[in-house]
């Protein structure tokens, strides 16, 4: 089988669950072609990267930049049976969101449609924003199936009416929460939407070979560890983690480590410092998948303080929380339906309510002074993730789809 998969961009350090994805997929003897719609955002990228055989495409992001290209795709597939139909799909979008946005998507679909091998049987795109609308309008023109995987801020702030048209027209979808399928089910109640989560691929992340020790003397000159991976953007929470970080007691000996980049850089950086916090946090910025695995072996707690923005954007289920917990790190999170199909509270993992400052400080002295918890919360996270979180439960489903 030959499967072409729009992603928006590729390769992507954040998006290593993709990459782990197309991989697995490779070994189960699917040939992926990767089309992506803009070019690579890191200069560096993951080993499980390299490993990929798939053929990388890449779609003229913005029609000013590549106004021949498109115009001879265009003359190409123009007189396709299906271009018509496409095009008066895309005018009625149009009419709804006239934005450059949408007639970017309709060019890039063009171009798609002209650089597809005909042995392609099957579209897939990740992501239900963007990549799904050219992948629609490509599937139009083409006459070929297509099927989709939609992960966070892809559902929560595209609008209802292009949601419902995408899921319906599509052989079938994944989603990676029960929350996302619940949402997308109640927009399309006939269509095949499928809850598969990413999981771990406990082959990269095997368990670490020495226990925590039981006790930290916090009087140390060696800090206690807060590990913290995302990136800089609103919905990650940062802001509340370094404000609830300032209300520590002077006498814990503490130390954040950060991984990450992100638009929120400059503003975060000038928060800590008013903060007074500038000499307690190392910001790593972006790394490879083989250098944050340093960071899982020396950290004592995972912090991430996840939020709902005001435009709806959240997160699914971090893949950061379900390695650090892979790895027996004690973790604490936000009480948001995504992240609690993943923590059972007071278990698997400490939630608090999402924003709290003062709740989000007491859940960090908690663990930093009772290690027992620590160890006791960190094995049984690593546990819950061992049994129902694995890359290769979801592969098998994945693939039943495609080969279906």
């Amino acid at each position: 089988m030959h499967v072409a998969f729009i992603l928006k961009g590729y390769p992507r350090i954040s998006e290593t669950f993709i990459a782990q994805e197309i991989l697995a997929l490779e070994q189960k003897g699917i040939n992926i072609y990767i089309f992506s719609l803009r070019g690579p955002r890191e200069k560096f990228t993951h080993q499980i990267n390299k490993k990929i055989k798939a053929k990388v495409y890449y779609i003229p992001e913005y029609i000013y930049k590549s106004p021949l290209k498109i115009f001879l795709s265009w003359l190409k597939i123009r007189k396709l049976p299906g271009y018509k139909t496409s095009q008066r799909e895309w005018f009625k979008d149009l009419k709804k969101d006239f934005t450059p946005n949408r007639i970017r998507r309709f060019a890039q679909a063009i171009v798609l449609s002209k650089e597809l091998p005909s042995s392609i049987t099957h579209l897939h795109s990740h992501f239900l924003h963007t990549p799904t609308s050219v992948t629609y309008y490509a599937s139009k023109i083409l006459g070929k199936p297509y099927s989709i995987s939609a992960h966070a801020k892809d559902i929560w702030t595209t609008k209802n009416w292009e949601k419902e048209k995408k899921l319906k027209n599509a052989l079938w979808t994944t989603t990676c929460t029960k929350q996302n399928q619940e949402h997308l089910l109640a927009l399309s109640p006939k269509s095949n939407i499928n809850l598969i989560y990413h999981g771990i691929d406990f082959d990269r992340f095997p368990p670490p070979h020495e226990e925590e020790p039981i006790k930290k003397d916090l009087k140390e000159n060696s800090p206690f560890i807060i590990l913290s991976i995302g990136r800089l953007v609103e919905k990650k929470g940062f802001d509340i983690l370094l404000k609830a970080l300032s209300l520590l007691p002077n006498e814990i000996n503490w130390k954040l480590e950060h991984i990450g980049n992100g638009p929120l850089s400059k503003e975060l950086k000038t928060l800590s410092r008013r903060l007074g916090l500038q000499k307690k946090i190392n910001w790593n910025g972006t790394l490879t998948q083989e250098n944050i695995s340093k960071f899982y072996q020396v950290a004592d707690i995972f912090v991430l303080a996840s939020k709902i923005t005001n435009s709806g954007d959240r997160d699914g289920i971090p893949n950061v929380l379900m390695e650090a917990q892979s790895q027996g790190i004690a973790c604490i999170s936000t009480k948001l339906p995504s992240i609690e199909e993943l923590i059972i509270n007071n278990v698997s993992g400490i939630l608090v309510e999402s924003g709290s400052i003062f709740k989000l400080k007491e859940a960090m002295i908690n663990l930093i002074m009772h290690p027992d918890i620590r160890k006791k919360i960190g094995y049984a996270g690593q546990t819950r993730v061992k049994e129902n979180f694995s890359m290769h439960v979801g592969i098998e489903k994945l693939s039943k789809l495609f080969l279906s």
